[in-house]
């Protein structure tokens, strides 16, 4: 069942990626990458700390998510809850496009 997560968790980072420009897409498909742990794991914190300082000039609320979905990545207890959360963003992602487009 893990590995459902896991793969969960690759189709958002790449439905994230195919958004970013060329540029910030590649860095994110590094980070991805296994060798690439000694960076994600301390960046991962970074953008978590980065999202509860939100109201803060330049860090967003953004950071959170982004910085939980890196985490996830190499924590496997971690991959169900985000994979899950993730998936009730992408539906209310989804159907506020749809009403978007309705109204």
């Amino acid at each position: 069942m893990s590995e459902y997560y896991k793969q969960e968790i690759d189709r958002h980072f790449a439905w994230f990626e195919a958004r970013l420009p060329a540029g910030p897409a590649k860095f994110i498909a590094w980070l991805r990458k296994p060798s690439s742990i000694y960076v994600r794991i301390p960046l991962a914190f970074l953008l978590i700390i980065g999202g509860f300082f939100s109201f803060l000039p330049i860090l967003g609320l953004w950071m959170l998510p982004l910085g939980l979905l890196l985490f996830a990545q190499d924590v496997p207890f971690l991959q169900k809850p985000i994979a899950q959360l993730l998936g009730w963003v992408e539906r209310k992602w989804i159907e506020r496009e749809r009403a978007k487009r309705g109204a």
